[in-house]
C-alpha cells in the first residue's frame, strides 16, 4: 500500500529535517532563535528526539536551506555579523498553528500515534486532549485538492498495536508496507523524553550565551 501526495515537488529528507528543527528550536529555545548555520547543524544531527538520526554536513544543510527558501518556507536574517535562519511554515503552507506543530513533529520523529504526538508536542503547543490532535490529523488527511491536497496519511495499524500511526506527506508518498512498528528499544518513557528535551534546551541556551559573549567581545 502506497499513500498519495499532492505536495510537489516533495521535500527531501534533509529539507524536512532542517524545517522541523527550525520549528522546534523556535519554540523550545527562543533566546537562540533564529539559528546560525552551526546551531542548525547541531540541532539537525542531535541524537535525541530524532527519527531517523542523521549526520548532515554544512553543505547538505545549505542546499536544504536554499530549497526551502525557494518555497518561502525559510527566511534568512542577519544577527550581528552572522547569517541566521527562521522558518515560515505556517504561512508558507497556509495552515493554522496546530497543523504546523503536528507536521513539524512528524518531520522530526517520523510516524507517530495521536497520543505520541500530543505528548511530544507539549513544549510546542498544549493540545487539550488526544481527540484534539486526532481532529487536526483527520482535517489534514481530508484536505481538499483546492487547498493543496492531503498533508498526512493514516498508516495501517501494526499487529499488536492499539493505535494507528500517522505520517506526513510533505516528502512525497509513504509506502506503509515499509513502516515497521516501533521497537521497544525506541520507546522512551515520558520522563526520559522530558529529561532529554531539557538537556537539549540547556545546551542550546549555553550555546546562545557563548555566541552573545563572543559578539560582545568582538
Amino acid at each position: 500500500m502506497t499513500s498519495t501526495s499532492t505536495f510537489d515537488p516533495p521535500l527531501t529528507a534533509a529539507e524536512a529535517r532542517v524545517l522541523g528543527t527550525l520549528m522546534e528550536k523556535a519554540r523550545t529555545v527562543p533566546d537562540s532563535y533564529p539559528l546560525t548555520l552551526n546551531s542548525l547543524q547541531t540541532g539537525c544531527n542531535q541524537k535525541s528526539a530524532r527519527d531517523p538520526v542523521m549526520n548532515l554536513s554544512e553543505h547538505e544543510i545549505a542546499e536544504a536551506l536554499d530549497g526551502l527558501r525557494q518555497r518561502s518556507l525559510v527566511f534568512e536574517t542577519q544577527g550581528g555579523r552572522t547569517t541566521r535562519y527562521e522558518h515560515n511554515t505556517q504561512r508558507g503552507l497556509g495552515v493554522p498553528e496546530q497543523t504546523a506543530v503536528i507536521l513539524g513533529m512528524l518531520m522530526l520523529r517520523g510516524p507517530q500515534t495521536a497520543g505520541e504526538l500530543r505528548l511530544n508536542t507539549e513544549r510546542w503547543y498544549k493540545f487539550l486532549d488526544i481527540a484534539s490532535v486526532e481532529a487536526f490529523l483527520e482535517e489534514m488527511q481530508d484536505r481538499s485538492l483546492e487547498k493543496g491536497g492531503p498533508l498526512v496519511v493514516k498508516l495501517p495499524r501494526q499487529p499488536g498495536s492499539r493505535e494507528s500511526r500517522w505520517a506526513h506527506l510533505l516528502s512525497g508518498p509513504v509506502d506503509a508496507s515499509l513502516m515497521a512498528s516501533p521497537s521497544s528499544e525506541n520507546v522512551s518513557s515520558a520522563l526520559l523524553e522530558g529529561l532529554i528535551a531539557r538537556v537539549d534546551a540547556l545546551e542550546a541556551q549555553v550555546k546562545a550565551l557563548e555566541e552573545r559573549l563572543e559578539r560582545a567581545g568582538a
